[in-house]
This record gives C-alpha cells, sequence and structure tokens, in this order.
C-alpha cells in the first residue's frame, strides 16, 4: 500500500525500525525551540507531516511504551484517528502524567502511528439484540481474576 506524504520538517520521514514493527515513531517538530508539559498539563505537538490515505484506511497514533513507562507521558485521546479524507498536519496530543516536569525537544519520538483497514457499519435500528452467554454483562463481570 501506498501512502503519500509530505515533511515539512528536517527530519527523516518516519519508517519501521523493524520488519515486524506495526507502527512508525513520529517525531516532534519544534521549529521555535522546546515544548515543557509540567506535571498534569497537555499539549499540542506538530510533527510538519502531513499525508493522504488510501480510501477504507484510517492511521491511528498511539503511545510510545517507553515513554509513558519512564516519563509518565501518553497520548491523551489515545488512539487519535487521522481519517483518510484529512489533509491537514498530524499533530499529537500529550500528557504529561508524571509528577516531573517533561521537555519536549524537536526530533524527540513522541508518538507511533499504525496505519489499519476499516470498514464503515450501515446501522439497522431494531427493537432487541440477539441473546448471547455473555448478554448485557461488562467491566469485569466474569470474575476477579
Amino acid at each position: 500500500m501506498l501512502v503519500k506524504i509530505i515533511n515539512r520538517s528536517h527530519h527523516p520521514l518516519p519508517k519501521y525500525e523493524t520488519a515486524q514493527s506495526a507502527g512508525l515513531d513520529l517525531k516532534a517538530y519544534l521549529p521555535d525551540g522546546p515544548v515543557t508539559l509540567r506535571p498534569l498539563e497537555r499539549g499540542l505537538v506538530k510533527t510538519g507531516l502531513f499525508i493522504e490515505l488510501p480510501a477504507g484506511y484510517e492511521a491511528q497514533v498511539r503511545p510510545r511504551s517507553g515513554l509513558a513507562l519512564k516519563k509518565g507521558v501518553t497520548v491523551l485521546n489515545s488512539p487519535g484517528t487521522i481519517d483518510a479524507d484529512y489533509r491537514g498536519e498530524i499533530c499529537v496530543i500529550l500528557i504529561n502524567l508524571s509528577q516531573d516536569v517533561f521537555v519536549i525537544n524537536d526530533g524527540e519520538r513522541i508518538a507511533q502511528m499504525v496505519v489499519a483497514r476499516h470498514e464503515q457499519a450501515e446501522l439497522v435500528e431494531v427493537e432487541e439484540l440477539s441473546d448471547t452467554e455473555r448478554g448485557a454483562g461488562g467491566f469485569g463481570h466474569t470474575g476477579s481474576n
């Protein structure tokens, strides 16, 4: 699958780091200097990237596990969705859930992007749904383990 991309940053294009990687690392594009997130503060971080996805695909912006574990910084609307008809800049909403100030530097890997196929559902209004063994049980209804 080909994805058209415009790179207005001065960073290399995102790439898969291994042959089996699902995500491409997104880097912060901060030409005006670093951005600081105080504890519990959120911010919009630009990447300088613009993409054109084929119809039937989306790009999901997800947290980087290392950044979440080591620094307590994650993607707030995870996963963020980039629709196939969106042509604006890819930006990442980050939140600092740690007790420490976090500084984002230009070129820092801030999130990962996964391109995935999707379908649009046709909703059919009905009066009732079919029965299943689970029924309406949710949120831990099967036990404590």
